[in-house]
């Protein structure tokens, strides 16, 4: 995730990011300013003079693509604040687990759960990429390692609970934390398997190429030539928010404006190592 300043303006203004933006819609800017160029060329040289057309219909048209718009970036959003929120609780659940397995009187059999519990994290971050991810050393053959790493710490906590090293209260806290582990691995597994439905998003961006296409027709008889950069403008807009609802609605992923998975596991691990030194 990109850190920056929201009160430095003018870098925001001129941050680099919007020139990989730009340059992955290069050649689509390039395609719709010939298109517009094309359509200036038809009415204002073949035809010597424009189409009247009233831009009342675009207007209507962009009030209702604005709307469709703000809801795709506020579903996209939620998704990406979802996924913080349940990393957050796993940082926290991370820390009042180590709290509780440091309380126990028996220091070797800490190592699961000293292990187990940036494992789980560091698992839990692959699985949602679709790496592959580490297993706790007592584990072969399993394809889902984030809950092997739970099954590892469950185990130790019930041989405590055997031997009477803990009490039935104090096993009941640990499998407590754990199995709030197991609802933060449900929750991000929901949110990276429900994608944005597909009608939904096919119709947006349908939506958003006719309203792009039909734009030259009705400016021309405005802006003459002007029409080929506002046309590419108005397009390069609309298109860079749909680009950042799609980058966003996956908050697991390596992108710039992803999740920072990647620090906030080395937070768990620097936590459980301090915790269980």
């Amino acid at each position: 995730m990109i850190a920056y300043n929201p009160k430095q303006w003018f870098r925001l203004i001129f941050h680099a990011y919007s020139a990989q933006v730009f340059r992955k819609l290069f050649p689509a800017l390039l395609a719709i300013g010939g298109y517009s160029a094309a359509v200036c060329y038809v009415e204002l040289v073949v035809l010597e003079s424009p189409i009247n057309l009233a831009n009342t219909v675009h207007s209507l048209l962009g009030f209702v693509l604005s709307l469709f718009l703000v809801f795709r970036t506020n579903t996209a959003y939620d998704r990406w604040w979802e996924g913080r929120k349940q990393w957050g609780a796993l940082v926290n659940v991370s820390r009042t687990l180590a709290q509780r397995v440091r309380l126990v009187p028996d220091t070797p059999g800490q190592t699961p759960f000293r292990l187990g519990i940036p494992g789980f994290a560091s698992a839990l971050r692959h699985h949602l990429r679709s790496e592959p991810a580490p297993l706790p050393d007592d584990v072969e053959g399993v394809s889902h390692a984030p809950n092997a790493w739970i099954a590892s710490m469950g185990r130790q906590a019930r041989v405590w609970r055997e031997n009477r090293t803990i009490t039935d209260h104090e096993h009941w806290l640990i499998e407590g934390n754990l199995e709030r582990m197991t609802d933060v691995l449900g929750a991000c597994e929901r949110i990276l398997k429900t994608p944005i439905p597909y009608s939904y998003s096919m119709f947006m961006k349908k939506f958003i190429f006719l309203y792009v296409v039909t734009l030259p027709i009705g400016f021309v008889g405005t802006f003459l030539w002007w029409t080929v950069p506002v046309v590419m403008a108005m397009f390069y807009v609309l298109v860079s928010i749909e680009l950042i609802a799609e980058e966003i609605e996956d908050p697991f992923g390596s992108d710039e404006n992803d999740l920072p998975l990647d620090g906030l596991c080395e937070t768990i691990e620097r936590s459980a190592a301090e915790l269980l030194h």
